[in-house]
C-alpha cells in the first residue's frame, strides 16, 4: 500500500528528516562546487565517442559483405542510439551540464534521436515525475498510464492482458514515451490552441524522425537500402528494449515505494528528499554497464539529484549509502537481472485482481 506519512514509516523523528536533508544539501554543494574542466571535457568526449561510433555503425552496415558483418553493425548502432538516448539525450535534457553555458550541450537546445519531442519530455518527466516521484495519480510515470504497478490502483479487468501491454511497451518503447510527452504536454496547454501546437510539434518530429531512419539514410546506401533500413529497425527496437529494461529496474524492484498524495502536503525539502530515496533503485554495475545505461544504475542519486552530471553519480552513491546506513534507511539496490525479475514478477502479479493473486498462492 501507498505511504501517506513518510517520516513514520522510515521511523525517523521532525529533526532526524531535516538533519538528513542539510546533509544532502551538502553533498549536492560540494558536487556544484567542484564542478570543472574535467566534468565538461567527459561529456565532450561522450558526445564525440557516440558520434563516431555511429558514423562507423553506419559504414560497417553498408560496407559489410556477410550477416555477421552486418550483424556487428547493427549492434554497434543500437549501441549508439543507446548512449545518445540515456548518457547523453536524458542527462543533457535534465539540464545536467547546463553550467557549462556551452549552446550545444544545453537543456533547451538539445534535440534526441528518437520519435518523442524533447521540450514535451522535459516537462512530463523532469517536473511531473521528478517532482512528484510515485506520487499515485499525480506522477504520470507510474506505470506510464497503461500499467497497474501498485495496488492502490484499482483493479479493472483490462490489466489482465498487462503482461502483453508490457511487452509491446517494451518493444515501442520510444513512441511510448512520445505518446506519453504529447499527452501531458495537451494536459498543460489547456486550449485549443495550445494542444494543437502540442500535436503539430509532435508530428512533425515523428516525420523528421522516420524521414531519417527509414528514408534518408536508407537513400544514401543506394542499392543496398533495404539493409540499410532493416539495420535500422533493428537497432532502434533493441534500442527500445534496453531503455525500458534500465528505466524499469530503477523504478519498479522490490523495495521501491509509492505514496498517497497527502505526502505533499506542507512537503519539506528533506522530506522530499526522503520520497526520492524510498521510490527509486538502484543495479549494481562497473564503469561499461554504467555508462551504457545513463548512469542510471544510480537511479537513487539522479533522483536524489537529477540535475547534476552523471558521471558524478558514483562519487555521489557512497555518500548516500553512508547515509542510508547513519539514518538506517533502505537503499535498494541488485543485480540488473534481479531487479528486471522482480520488476516482471510485480507486473504479472497486479495484472490479476488482488483475490486471484491470493487464491493462487494458496
Amino acid at each position: 500500500m501507498s505511504i501517506n506519512d513518510i517520516a513514520a514509516y522510515a521511523r525517523l523523528s521532525p529533526a532526524d528528516v531535516e538533519s538528513f536533508g542539510l546533509e544532502l544539501d551538502t553533498i549536492r554543494a560540494d558536487v556544484e562546487e567542484s564542478l570543472g574542466a574535467k566534468d565538461a571535457a567527459y561529456i565532450r568526449r561522450a558526445i564525440a565517442f557516440q558520434r563516431i561510433l555511429d558514423v562507423g555503425a553506419r559504414l560497417q552496415i553498408a560496407g559489410s559483405r556477410s550477416r555477421a558483418g552486418w550483424a556487428v553493425g547493427v549492434v554497434a548502432l543500437a549501441y549508439a542510439k543507446a548512449v545518445e538516448n540515456m548518457e547523453i539525450g536524458h542527462n543533457v535534457s535534465h539540464g545536467q551540464w547546463d553550467w557549462m553555458n556551452d549552446p550545444e550541450i544545453h537543456s533547451s537546445a538539445w534535440e534526441w534521436d528518437m520519435v518523442g519531442v524533447s521540450a514535451q519530455w522535459r516537462y512530463s518527466h523532469n517536473y511531473r515525475h521528478h517532482v512528484f516521484t510515485n506520487v499515485v495519480g499525480v506522477d504520470d510515470d507510474l506505470g506510464f498510464g497503461v500499467l497497474r504497478v501498485t495496488r492502490d490502483q484499482p483493479w479493472k479487468p483490462a490489466y489482465l492482458w498487462q503482461p502483453l501491454q508490457n511487452l509491446l511497451l517494451a518493444l515501442t518503447f520510444e513512441w511510448g514515451i512520445a505518446r506519453h510527452g504529447y499527452h501531458t504536454e495537451t494536459e498543460r496547454a489547456g486550449s485549443q490552441d495550445g494542444k494543437r501546437a502540442a500535436k503539430k510539434s509532435m508530428l512533425i518530429k515523428i516525420a523528421r524522425q522516420i524521414t531519417k531512419d527509414y528514408v534518408a539514410v536508407p537513400a544514401l546506401s543506394l542499392r543496398r537500402w533495404r539493409r540499410t533500413l532493416t539495420a535500422n529497425a533493428v537497432a532502434n527496437l533493441l534500442r527500445n528494449l534496453w531503455s525500458y529494461v534500465v528505466i524499469f529496474c530503477g523504478h519498479f524492484p522490490d523495495g521501491v515505494q509509492t505514496f498517497a498524495p497527502e505526502v505533499l502536503q506542507s512537503e519539506t525539502r528533506a522530506e522530499w528528499y526522503l520520497r526520492q530515496m524510498l521510490g527509486a533503485a538502484n543495479f549494481k554495475a562497473g564503469r561499461i554497464l554504467a555508462f551504457s545505461s545513463g548512469n542510471l544504475c544510480y537511479q537513487i542519486e539522479h533522483h536524489l539529484f537529477p540535475d547534476l552530471p552523471s558521471n558524478r553519480y558514483a562519487q555521489i552513491s557512497v555518500r548516500v549509502r553512508h547515509l542510508c546506513d547513519k539514518y538506517d534507511l533502505p537503499y535498494t539496490t541488485g543485480s540488473l537481472i534481479t531487479q528486471y525479475l522482480q520488476t516482471l514478477r510485480t507486473n504479472f502479479r497486479l495484472a490479476l485482481p488482488d483475490k486471484g493473486w491470493a487464491a493462487i498462492r494458496g
